[in-house]
């Protein structure tokens, strides 16, 4: 479980977040949603340590990041998996050796031991057939799914995904969302994912926040959405909903 308390960040005196409180759940699929510029991804980068907040807490199973000394902090960040919004895979590598660099950079396991989590891994996101096939020889969606790969290879406590569905097509879009909620539960990890995609809120938002200008406006679950009678958040998702065309707002 992952916990923020009060978490306040200013840029050059002007705030962008503002007293936000919320609590990310193991074993959950945790969607953070806002429109651009709401500060959703301000509070993703202040979650995993990338920025420092101004006051306020964030928790990782009791443990409390801004306090922590480099050594804690790097073996904090060695239980957390990363899925970028563009993969961010090494053109210069194969599927294989992408998946393997985590586990080069970090596991004490011999080469053999490696290459075998890593094979595991592809095969837990249906790509073995692309082992020894490099970025640009790939499509869009299976290079996320190597990146998901790649993310879990170390097999962290906690994944935090950036708009993971950016750049695909509703089809794939629907195959990495159910492949991260899946993930999700079959390892009990306390995944976090910032998205705009409204079939992801729909489809796998067990856990929802809504930011608002900074602000914590509204918290709930996929299916307390469409009935939550607040506004702002009724203005967000069926705009959103009718600019990526989401079936599940236009059978309503």
């Amino acid at each position: 479980m992952v916990e923020v308390k009060q978490i306040t960040k200013s840029f050059e005196g002007r705030t962008v977040l503002h007293r936000i409180s919320a609590v990310f759940e193991t074993g959950k699929t945790n969607l953070i949603i806002g429109r651009s510029g709401s500060g959703k991804t301000v509070l993703l980068k202040n979650i995993v340590g990338l920025q420092r907040p101004d006051k306020g807490e964030i928790l990782y199973d009791g443990r409390e990041l801004t306090s922590m000394k480099r050594k804690e902090l790097n073996e904090l960040r060695r239980e957390m998996g990363m899925l970028f919004q563009g993969s961010a895979l090494f053109d210069s590598m194969t599927v294989l050796e992408n998946v393997m660099f985590p586990l080069n950079m970090f596991s004490k396991d011999s080469a053999k031991e490696r290459e075998k989590r890593a094979m595991f891994c592809l095969e837990r996101v249906n790509l073995l057939e692309a082992e020894h096939l490099y970025p640009s020889e790939i499509s869009g969606g299976m290079m996320k799914r190597a990146a998901i790969a790649r993310a879990i290879a170390l097999k962290p406590k906690y994944l935090f995904c950036d708009e993971p569905n950016s750049g695909l097509d509703p089809k794939t879009a629907l195959l990495i969302d159910e492949l991260i909620h899946g993930i999700t539960q079959d390892y009990r990890m306390t995944t976090v994912i910032n998205t705009h995609d409204m079939n992801s809120v729909m489809h796998i938002g067990e856990s929802i926040i809504f930011i608002r200008e900074g602000q914590l406006e509204w918290s709930g679950n996929k299916n307390d959405v469409v009935a939550s009678g607040n506004q702002a958040l009724n203005d967000f998702i069926f705009a959103a909903g009718k600019r990526a065309d989401t079936p599940y707002f236009s059978r309503r």
